[in-house]
């Protein structure tokens, strides 16, 4: 008996979407190659030096002195490691990835905290994205997109909406119904209330999701180096590859500092959210 064999069914599909949707396809990526290119002549625009002493200037006004230090001595090591440009490519490939993410996430989640039904259709969705290996996510957007920045871009989005689109829902239905009552008593109208109200109350549960959003586009950083995207991911595939260990080490530890870095900087947002 003859087993069928879901490529049977997925190849297809995927040469009628590059036949019937090349157009499409061909805007997304100039659009985000163009954004990334930008961001990424922000941050190299700058001397090491220069772009260290300007974010530990800003993480000390959003988070205090010891995130300051934090910022400057993770930023210190990658250009110390000398993938200082890496490093940045990498730092703006995630950016784009959250920023994206954000933007789906966040309406989504708005809605499916107003209704039961969306949120009960989006449920088993958001489980399977959070199951599958984020590897797999890769093979199709590699198929559509070709290798390069923009299908690890696209998996990277995926795979970092579940968490920011679970975390706004459950921001929004926590906010407390007296607030919302108030606001309507006083005749503000719902976008009024949606901003002036909910979410200054969600805002801590929202942060905690963009935290968790920022940690798990970087998990993808690695696996993106196997499809062309460059950056540090690129540098730890080559040490693998190579049988660098120094090079694969240091480019690992550099991940871990970007990591520590945003992931620091988003918590020290948090807990003066919390303390204002």
């Amino acid at each position: 008996m003859n087993q069928i064999s879901p490529g049977a069914f997925l190849a297809p599909a995927v040469d009628w979407l590059n036949a019937n949707f090349h157009p499409f396809f061909a805007l997304v990526t100039r659009v985000i190659e163009a954004v990334l290119g930008g961001i990424e002549a922000m941050l190299l625009v700058l001397p090491p030096v220069g772009l260290i002493v300007l974010v530990a200037g800003a993480a000390f006004f959003a988070a205090g002195l010891r995130i300051a230090v934090l910022s400057a001595c993770c930023l210190g090591f990658c250009w110390l490691t000398g993938l200082w440009t890496a490093s940045m490519q990498t730092l703006a490939v995630v950016v784009v990835s959250v920023a994206i993410a954000v933007a789906i996430a966040f309406p989504l989640g708005i809605w499916a905290a107003r209704r039961a039904s969306v949120e009960a259709a989006l449920r088993p969705i958001l489980d399977v994205m959070q199951t599958v290996p984020p590897w797999v996510y890769l093979i199709p957007a590699v198929m559509i997109f070709s290798l390069g920045r923009v299908p690890a871009i696209i998996a990277t989005i995926v795979y970092g909406i579940p968490p920011m689109l679970r975390l706004t829902t459950l921001a929004f239905k926590g906010v407390p119904t007296d607030l919302k009552e108030l606001g309507q008593a006083i005749g503000a109208k719902p976008r009024t209330i949606l901003w002036k109200i909910e979410f200054p109350a969600a805002k801590p549960t929202l942060l905690v999701g963009l935290n968790q959003c920022i940690l798990l586009s970087l998990a993808m950083v690695v696996l993106a180096g196997l499809v062309g995207a460059g950056g540090l991911g690129a540098e730890v595939t080559r040490g693998l590859t190579r049988m660098e260990m120094g090079l694969g080490l240091r480019a690992g530890l550099a991940i871990v500092a970007i990591a520590l870095l945003l992931d620091r900087l988003s918590q020290g947002a948090l807990d003066r959210q919390r303390r204002a």
